[in-house]
Order: structure tokens, then sequence, then C-alpha cells
């Protein structure tokens, strides 16, 4: 079970933390299309920002502020942007993810919707990579209570 700390200090720096944190991982995603990293690293830093408020808070304390079924619809949403974008490339007439066919759609120049459809799939990815990441950890986290529950009642 994932339990608060005692500890004042670390809960505090924690929670002074995690909004820098969650920035940076916005900054990496939002310039993703730019250079280096994107939606998967920015989603990986945007999930390591809540493990660290689990660590710190307690599993009862953080699923307050974010539930598991919100992580679950953090999951889907994002492979359905994804997705969807990929659809939409294709319903113009391009290829899967053939962004400048989104041109017409957004009345920008092909460049600019290559841009701009990029970004929208490194969100989908971001949301996605930092919901499983959370779930990944709540999973591991959790496993000697499941095995427990499964011994008992099995």
């Amino acid at each position: 079970m994932i339990r608060k700390t005692d500890d004042i200090i670390i809960r505090t720096v924690a929670r002074i933390l995690v909004p820098f944190i969650q920035i940076y991982a916005l900054y990496v995603i939002m310039h993703g299309h730019y250079s280096p990293g994107g939606g998967f690293q920015g989603g990986v830093i945007l999930g390591a920002s809540i493990i660290l408020l689990l660590i710190t808070h307690g599993l009862v304390e953080t699923t307050k502020k974010i539930s598991e079924r919100a992580i679950a619809i953090f999951s889907s949403i994002g492979v359905f942007i994804y997705a969807g974008i990929g659809v939409l490339c294709l319903l113009l007439y391009g290829n899967f993810l053939d962004y400048s066919k989104l041109s017409v759609i957004l009345n920008v120049t092909p460049a600019e919707a290559r841009s701009m459809g990029i970004l929208g799939v490194e969100i989908g990815v971001s949301f996605t990579v930092m919901a499983i990441m959370i779930s990944i950890f709540i999973s591991i986290s959790t496993t000697e209570d499941h095995s427990k529950y499964d011994k008992e009642h099995y």
C-alpha cells in the first residue's frame, strides 16, 4: 500500500516542486515538435510529478486530486487524439498522419498544418504516457495488497 510519509519537510518540498515539474513537462510537450523531446518525454515527466505526490502524500490523499478513473480517461483520450488526427488525415484523402492534409480544415499553409498536427499528436501521446506511468506505479505499489486479498479469498 502506498502510505503517506510522516515527514512534514518532505511533503512540503514535494508539494512546492510538483507545479514546477509539471510546468517543465508542459514546456517539453509544447516544444517537442521544434526540438528533441515531446509527447513521450513530457508525459513521463508529468507522470513522475504525480508519482512524487503518491510517494510523499499517499494513495488516498493523491486520489482525491486525481482519481484512478480520471487516469483511465486520460489514457483513453490520448489514444483517441492520436488516432483521431490520423483518421482525419485519411478522411481528407491523405495517408495516416499526413498532417499537411489538415491545412484544408485549419485554413493554414501545409507547413503550419504539419506543425499543428504534430503538436496535437504529441499532446495525445503525453496524456497516454502520463496515465500509463501512473497506472503502472500504482499497480506495482499495491501488488502486495492484492496478493493478500487473493490468498485469503481463494
